[in-house]
C-alpha cells in the first residue's frame, strides 16, 4: 500500500498516514491511560507487548491486519490509530478497529475517521462486510459505529479476554452498498 492508497481525512484536526515502529511510544502512552483501559480490551505491560503488531502491518499477506496512524494535522503527534483486524480475503471480510487518545476524544475524530476508513474497505480493499466488537462499557464506540450506519447485530458473551476476565461485546456490522 502507498501513500495515495490511503483513505482521505476530511477532519480539520487530524490526518492519516502509515503507522510506523517509531510510533510505539506514544501509542503506548495513551494505551495505557486508564480511561482508555477502562473500554478496550489491549493487555500491554510495556511498549515492547505493541511490536509484534507492527509485523503483522508489514507483512504483505492479504489477510494481515492493517493499521493506519492517527496524527494531528500541526505538528504530526499521533493520537490514535485506525484500520483493520481478521481480514478474509476469501470472504471479503473485516473488522474495523481504532483507538484514540482522550486529548481527542469528543471532537468527531472517530466517526469522521471510520466513515473514511470503512468507505476505502469498501471501495478500494473490495471488502463486503465490515464488522466491528465492542466492549459492552464502550458507549462512545457503539455511538460512532451507529453514525457510520453499523447495524447492530448481537450480543457475544464471554467472547474475548479482557485482561484475564471474560468480557462480553456487542457485535456491529455495515454491509457494502448499505448505509
Amino acid at each position: 500500500m502507498n501513500v495515495v492508497d490511503l483513505p482521505a481525512s476530511d477532519h480539520p484536526l487530524v490526518t492519516l498516514r502509515h503507522l510506523e515502529r517509531s510510533d510505539a511510544p506514544a501509542w503506548y502512552a495513551y494505551l495505557a491511560d486508564p480511561a482508555v483501559v477502562e473500554h478496550t480490551s489491549w493487555n500491554l505491560r510495556c511498549v515492547d507487548d505493541l511490536q509484534a503488531n507492527f509485523d503483522d502491518y508489514a507483512s504483505s499477506h492479504p489477510s494481515s491486519s492493517i493499521r493506519l496512524a492517527v496524527v494531528l494535522r500541526e505538528g504530526g503527534q499521533l493520537v490514535g490509530t485506525i484500520g483493520f483486524n481478521a481480514i478474509s480475503p476469501q470472504h471479503r471480510t473485516a473488522e474495523i478497529a481504532y483507538d484514540l487518545a482522550p486529548a481527542v476524544w469528543g471532537q468527531g475524530v472517530a466517526t469522521s475517521l471510520a466513515a473514511s476508513v470503512v468507505d476505502w474497505g469498501f471501495q478500494h480493499l473490495g471488502f463486503l462486510r465490515i464488522q466491528a466488537t465492542v466492549l459492552e462499557s464502550n458507549k462512545r464506540s457503539m455511538r460512532v459505529l451507529e453514525r457510520c450506519a453499523f447495524e447492530r447485530e448481537g450480543y457475544l458473551r464471554c467472547y474475548r479476554k479482557i485482561r484475564g476476565k471474560s468480557g462480553n461485546f456487542w457485535l456491529y456490522a455495515r454491509i457494502d452498498g448499505v448505509s
